[in-house]
């Protein structure tokens, strides 16, 4: 079978990149058009000393009323953004680094959008503590960053060094164990109050999230067409459009559309 000629292999990943980001900005603008004012809560506890009782207490305040439907939109916005970027004015910059392979915008990219879809979903699980979101986004954000490092450090190595894939791993899976306690607490809890969609939220993510890190295993182990880095890109791609499309239609029809 003929090879397909490299140039021939960048053009069509620049085109399946336009083409991406006009899908996550449409689905971002019908997310905004459509949705309704559906909130969560983002609330602070904070301590504070009870003269009458001469004890500390505790006292939980909600700061505000986070609405779901634009933070839908903007990871689909943020993903928009990046595919925009990569196949118009940082074209050239994108095909250098793949060619090297390495991709530095899918991992900025990912440290942005993929935190603000685990923020949803923790917030979908009952976490609504500032402090916990704040520590839940940048546990995220520093195992995509990690994912970063891994390509980074394996450029000057001459066997694949697993150390990053390994710390953002329990990055990661840090922050699922603590989705889960959550999850599972209001599952068995005496009033279980988990929508069925929540469910499905909770379950397909967490397996596209792991389908992430199997696609980078079989770019390093270089299995079958992985043995192309720009393969492996691609699936990368359509991970991201499949599993932010699930999580943002999952989250509408469930608590989003219109009554």
């Amino acid at each position: 079978m003929a090879q397909i000629p490299e140039d021939t292999k960048f053009k069509k990943l620049r085109t399946f990149n336009l083409a991406m980001g006009f899908l996550h900005l449409v689905q971002g603008g019908l997310m905004l058009w459509l949705s309704n004012s559906f909130s969560l809560p983002v609330k602070e506890t904070l301590l504070h000393y009870d003269s009458a009782t001469q004890t500390i207490v505790s006292n939980t305040e909600t700061l505000l009323n986070l609405r779901l439907g634009p933070l839908v939109a903007m990871f689909l916005f943020v993903s928009a953004i990046a595919h925009f970027s990569v196949s118009t004015k940082g074209y050239a910059w994108y095909v250098r680094n793949l060619k090297k392979g390495i991709n530095y915008a899918r991992w900025f990219e990912y440290a942005i959008s993929s935190s603000i879809m685990i923020i949803v979903i923790a917030m979908l699980c009952g976490i609504y503590e500032l402090s916990s979101l704040i520590l839940i986004f940048s546990l995220n954000a520093t195992m995509n960053l990690f994912g970063l490092m891994m390509e980074l450090h394996n450029q000057t190595t001459n066997k694949t060094n697993w150390n990053a894939f390994i710390f953002g791993s329990f990055a990661g899976l840090v922050c699922w164990i603590v989705l889960g306690i959550y999850f599972l607490g209001a599952l068995l809890g005496a009033s279980s109050s988990v929508p069925t969609f929540v469910y499905f939220i909770f379950v397909s993510l967490a397996i596209f999230f792991n389908i992430f890190a199997v696609n980078m295993i079989l770019q390093y182990r270089g299995k079958g067409k992985w043995k192309d880095y720009l393969f492996g890109e691609r699936v990368y791609i359509i991970l991201s459009l499949v599993a932010k499309s699930a999580l943002a239609w999952q989250v509408f029809a469930g608590t989003l559309r219109p009554m």
